[in-house]
């Protein structure tokens, strides 16, 4: 590469293969994702408003079961073949609905739909969390602030390609062929994950490359334990459920005035679209010019305050003005800042805990954790709608809530920085587990 593209990208020569496979990685996941998003958000309005608010509980709850599942698969098995059996379970699940669409399509209705939208749920955390615990595992936390951001990209492009390929195919194919596309990319995800392995070997610090060791061990449920034992982990968690609470709140509002523009299913499905694509733009835009630069030459802490601080000035201006235009800017203002800056961000916390914990500890917080984040969020704002006080009172709520958040988001920037610096302990190759010093 160019010293140009060197400096624009923040990358090292050696370090272009990986990033770009770590890329195509994330393109595949998001696209999908988002092949199917724009007709999951459509069927789950077919029972109203308020039957959504219900799948998020059920949600939830599916969970809070599959964690343990999962937890005992990161116990017994190597890293890589429970991040196959991973995503070749949800292949297998999009086959079995794909079965149902092409032979019993006349049971496709309200039921079937609520279910297609939790799954989906599941789906979206689990790929998406798997994905970002091989990078936490993989890149070190010095990598991970010069590049996560730029990885970031290959999900923004892959969920821009997703909704255009949605629409390009789903009339000449048919809805149920989107299931099979999916599949497809999910394929081309799991390949992109085992060059990762090859080519990014993890590697303790100051270590030369070890052999991968054939399991993690330790319990199914050592992420909950290691999630209440630990102040840096309870700090993530709380972040993450503030965050779910905030996103939900937009999530809601974005339901009610797609809802009130009218009730065909088409109608709203490409409301829905047009809204991500003016999303995945935004959040491209902020990827690809400010994202890697920003979190190393601000820092981890200031990176995490934004999004708070763009939630309550959008929460603010929301109030004010109560339109679905306002809506729109917000809603891309607040998934670009998170998608771009925010999760990156995020994710780098992740790289000073033990192995151990970027898989366990950090699956049970981006599903089960952020799930319960949104359950109390989809009914606060039940609530809120129920005593007719509309967005101003949403407002009153998130804005202080918001400050909240920023304050947390500084403290584990500046808590990360120190688990980097003074470790109680180093971690052998077989990853034991340590703490932020009390």
């Amino acid at each position: 590469m160019s010293e140009a593209l060197q400096r624009l990208f923040n990358l090292r020569r050696e370090e272009l293969l990986p990033v770009s496979l770590a890329m195509a990685f994330f393109f595949c996941v998001l696209t999908a994702l988002m092949v199917l998003r724009p007709a999951r958000e459509a069927l789950g309005m077919q029972g109203g408003i308020d039957a959504v608010r219900w799948l998020f509980i059920g949600t939830a709850l599916i969970t809070l079961l599959v964690n343990p599942l999962f937890g005992l698969l990161v116990s017994r098995l190597r890293r890589l073949t429970f991040i196959t059996l991973t995503y070749l379970f949800f292949i297998v699940s999009l086959l079995l609905f794909h079965a149902i669409l092409r032979l019993s399509p006349q049971v496709i209705g309200i039921t079937t739909g609520q279910v297609f939208y939790v799954w989906f749920s599941v789906f979206n955390l689990f790929t998406t969390m798997v994905f970002w615990a091989l990078m936490a595992d993989r890149f070190s936390l010095e990598q991970s602030k010069r590049f996560f951001g730029l990885i970031a990209v290959g999900g923004t492009c892959g969920a821009i390609f997703g909704p255009w390929l949605a629409t390009r195919l789903a009339e000449p194919l048919g809805t149920a062929q989107l299931l099979l596309v999916s599949c497809g990319f999910l394929l081309l995800a799991l390949a992109a994950a085992w060059g990762i392995a090859r080519l990014q070997p993890e590697r303790p610090p100051g270590q030369p490359p070890t052999a991968e060791p054939e399991r993690i061990g330790g319990s199914a449920w050592e992420g909950l334990r290691a999630l209440l034992s630990s102040r840096y982990l309870l700090g993530i968690a709380s972040y993450v459920v503030i965050l779910a609470i905030m996103a939900t709140f937009i999530y809601f509002t974005r339901l009610q005035m797609v809802a009130a523009q009218g009730e065909e299913l088409d109608l709203r499905t490409a409301l829905f679209a047009r809204i991500d694509l003016i999303t995945q733009l935004t959040t491209l835009v902020l990827q690809i010019l400010v994202a890697g630069h920003l979190m190393k030459r601000l820092g981890v802490h200031i990176t995490l305050a934004l999004l708070p601080l763009t939630a309550a000035l959008g929460f603010i201006g929301l109030a004010l003005a109560g339109s679905l235009a306002a809506l729109i800017v917000f809603e891309a203002c607040f998934r670009a800042v998170q998608r771009a800056l925010m999760r990156p961000a995020r994710e780098t916390l992740f790289t000073v805990v033990s192995r151990e914990d970027k898989y366990k500890a950090k699956a049970f917080i981006d599903t089960f954790i952020y799930r319960a984040g949104d359950v109390v969020g989809a009914q606060t704002e039940g609530l809120l709608g129920r005593l007719g006080m509309g967005l101003a009172a949403v407002a009153s709520v998130a804005v202080p809530l918001a400050l909240v958040w920023a304050a947390l988001g500084l403290w584990l920037g500046r808590a990360q920085q120190r688990q980097a610096d003074t470790p109680t302990f180093t971690p052998e190759p077989g990853g034991t587990r340590h703490d932020l010093p009390s």
